[in-house]
């Protein structure tokens, strides 16, 4: 059976103070949540946060994910943090090619393949995102956006490395806009990178692989989107802010 996953990504919003008290807040609740399928939650808090969230939460029923990671392991690169360094605070996954890093800081496959490497060598997992923007999809382009993300920053990868990997299809269109794909959408999608996988790795590795859907996905919407027989969880933004709603959107998988 498919890992079922639903992770918070928390972009940079909050003060220490104020992450701390969430990821308490949702640690609190899930310790009186019996959850079907044996569901990952993981928290992807501001780099400044990592170290004591990770302090606070029972970490067999909460993973820490960074956002982002450094292409090098080491060395004199001013501000950048690398893949060793989040492993060694306790890390077990990270966040790579988001929509709002590929169009604000210019990430791309070459670079993606670099982060992707130095996550895998850590022993973290990989969530990697992809997703088209509304004209692409417009133009009946959104198949292709994705399949040549996904093929250009992952299919060099082994079937080893390639099995510890998690794919989070976001659509730009429904990033933050309060526009969710409709579940048919999200299915067909979601259906489709599992093609692809599977005309690349083989049927073992494609129908094992998580997906998650990102887009908008809120405790009214949830359930029906995680229905769906290819959506194995959600990366969720601005519902994961507040506990409660978070809490819901979990126990809707």
């Amino acid at each position: 059976m498919r890992k079922k996953i639903v992770a918070g990504n928390w972009k940079m919003n909050t003060l220490v103070k104020e992450g701390l008290a969430l990821a308490s807040n949702i640690n609190d609740e899930l310790k009186n949540q019996t959850l079907r399928n044996e569901v990952e939650v993981i928290i992807a808090p501001p780099f400044t946060h990592l170290t004591s969230v990770s302090e606070v939460v029972d970490n067999n029923k909460i993973s820490i994910s960074s956002q982002n990671c450094a292409t090098e392991c080491c060395g004199a690169y001013t501000g950048e943090i690398s893949a060793e360094m989040l492993k060694n605070i306790g890390c077990r996954a990270v966040i790579l090619g988001h929509s709002e890093r590929r169009a604000y800081y210019g990430e791309t496959s070459e670079t993606l393949i670099k982060k992707t490497e130095q996550v895998l060598k850590n022993k973290m997992t990989p969530i990697f995102c992809c997703g088209e923007m509304l004209e692409e999809r417009e133009a009946n382009n959104h198949f292709k956006i994705v399949e040549t993300q996904i093929s250009e920053a992952l299919f060099h990868l082994s079937e080893e490395d390639f099995a510890n990997i998690v794919i989070a299809y976001e659509p730009v269109w429904a990033i933050g806009t309060g526009v969710t794909a409709s579940k048919e959408q999200a299915q067909e999608m979601h259906a489709h990178i599992r093609t692809v996988i599977k005309a690349k790795y083989g049927n073992t590795i494609a129908d094992n692989l998580t997906i998650l859907y990102g887009g908008s996905v809120k405790p009214n919407n949830a359930k029906e989107i995680f229905s769906q027989p290819d959506v194995d969880g959600g990366l969720i933004g601005g519902a994961s802010m507040k506990a409660e709603s978070f809490i819901e959107i979990i126990k809707a998988i």
